[in-house]
């Protein structure tokens, strides 16, 4: 029966909870709703990319993002390592070569892995999971649609919706039709051989980063800047870097034409790409084109009008309160759909934890969006947390930060004898608070290692004065926070000869 054309509020329900996704945040949640004997939902469906890409439980991160990501930014690190492991004595005359589908077999199998790791979970947690599509078509009630198209209702009391983002394409003549994103590149079945990658997102620099580490011909088209979002001082460096080490840019074009001229895993594709300053017109080809233009969110198609539920319509963000309540009462959202957060696996399963113990274990923790640690895989990894030196300026002004930098030289690359006064650490601290440090940033290897511990230290409010009484641990890259003396302001050179 419906009630003025809406369907009527059921008097009980199937479930306490339906999770509307299975990542990162989906998965946190319905394993922590479980612990309180809830009876729990989870429904998780994988839309095939238009090359036809689909992958299991797991979301984002463990299918198409950091998981494969960091393997592979690893099998590049695995090629530099050998190439300075000669200086350190070892011996090989074959030639090195990599094999693209050894490396890819072998992520995919532990992503396999991890999928059934997921269901197996579930299983053992009593939490329903169902591969289906699920979209709202009145209060409290879900229609679920498997891959043969039987449609299934369910009601529950409470919703999380942690659908998550996909890839953005361009809208123009070939992109759905030639192009891969990230969630082809990992379980491409073929080398992509010479790839364009389109794009200035962490995304686009890592996969442009590891590509050419495994001794392709990559070039990046950047729109404008590198890295958005980012401290720029730290994204220019990256881009410098990357530079020096064999990846091509073309700066301030964007591409308007993707056309096959040669069939073949890979073909030859045409790309024609206009000047964003000009009218200059280019034509290049490539075999592979990566677009890593920016994620929308999975929001727009899972019947939120149904049930009232507000989004930005024009980025498709949903917006929430301090606890990721939406405007309707029980639904919740966590995860890379919400408005002005934090596109982070590690906070999507903070955040539904969280969530979940304040509905059903009466806490009242809430997520901290603020002082989150992140790093980017690039080939000089990047480690950040706080404030970057632009937003630090903005809030506090220049006058109330200090900024202390300083070049280093990594032990092991020393014998090598490479890339000397590359890597570089700086922190911004509030001078009217006692030199409080607002923002960490490092380049370098094992930059998110290096990050991770340092972020606990600035969640405690970590000062100037402290870092500077910490005595570092020789000889390492991180010792160098310690001993952070030379301030930008002062103009004195960082550049260093040893380590």
């Amino acid at each position: 029966m419906e009630v003025n054309g809406f369907m009527p509020v059921p008097d009980s329900y199937d479930y306490d909870l339906i999770v509307i996704g299975g990542g990162s945040g989906g998965l946190a949640a319905a394993k922590e709703a479980a612990k309180y004997e809830k009876k729990v939902m989870v429904l998780d469906f994988v839309m095939p990319t238009p090359q036809g890409s689909s992958w299991g439980l797991g979301g984002t991160c463990v299918n198409v993002g950091c998981i494969p990501k960091k393997l592979m930014h690893q099998a590049a690190l695995l090629g530099q390592a050998l190439q300075d492991s000669r200086k350190f004595g070892w011996q090989f005359t074959e030639e090195v070569k990599h094999n693209w589908m050894t490396m890819t077999e072998s992520v995919q199998n532990y992503i396999g892995s991890l999928n059934w790791g997921y269901r197996v979970a579930l299983r053992d947690k009593k939490v329903t999971y169902e591969n289906a599509y699920g979209e709202f078509v009145g209060p409290h009630t879900i229609k679920a649609t498997n891959k043969k198209g039987v449609e299934k209702l369910y009601t529950a009391e409470t919703f999380i919706i942690a659908t998550g983002e996909r890839p953005r394409y361009l809208g123009i003549p070939g992109d759905k039709e030639y192009c891969i994103t990230s969630d082809d590149l990992f379980s491409l079945p073929y080398c992509p051989g010479r790839t364009l990658v389109v794009g200035a997102s962490y995304v686009a620099l890592e996969c442009a980063g590891f590509l050419a580490g495994l001794g392709l011909d990559v070039t990046v088209m950047v729109r404008s800047i590198l890295l958005r979002g980012f401290d720029q001082d730290m994204a220019n460096r990256i881009g410098e870097y990357m530079k020096e080490h064999g990846v091509n840019f073309i700066r301030e074009f964007v591409p308007i034409k993707v056309e096959r001229v040669e069939e073949g895993t890979p073909g030859i594709l045409k790309v024609t790409a206009k000047s964003t300053t000009g009218d200059q017109i280019i034509e290049v080809e490539y075999n592979t084109m990566l677009l890593a233009v920016g994620r929308d969110p999975c929001t727009r198609k899972i019947g939120l009008d149904k049930v009232g539920v507000n989004i930005n319509e024009r980025t498709g963000k949903i917006p929430v309160n301090n606890e990721e309540q939406t405007n309707v009462p029980y639904i919740y959202a966590v995860g890379d759909i919400l408005q002005d957060k934090l596109e982070l696996t590690p906070v999507a399963i903070q955040a539904g934890r969280l969530l979940v113990q304040r509905l059903y274990a009466g806490t009242t923790t809430k997520c901290d969006y603020v002082n989150v640690p992140t790093t980017v895989f690039t080939p000089l990894e990047y480690g950040a947390c706080g404030y970057s030196e632009e937003t630090a300026v903005e809030k506090f002004g220049e006058e109330n930060i200090e900024v202390y930098h300083s070049h280093f030289w990594p032990l092991e690359w020393t014998v090598p004898s490479r890339d000397n006064n590359k890597c570089y650490a700086k922190i911004i601290c509030n001078t009217q608070d006692n030199e409080r440090v607002i923002g960490f940033h490092v380049l370098g290897p094992n930059a998110g290692e290096v990050t991770q511990g340092f972020a606990a230290a600035i969640k405690c409010g970590l000062t100037k004065e402290q870092l500077d009484s910490t005595v570092g641990i020789h000889p390492i890259c991180a010792e160098v926070f310690t001993t952070l003396s030379v301030t930008k302001r002062s103009g004195e050179n960082t550049t260093v000869s040893g380590c």
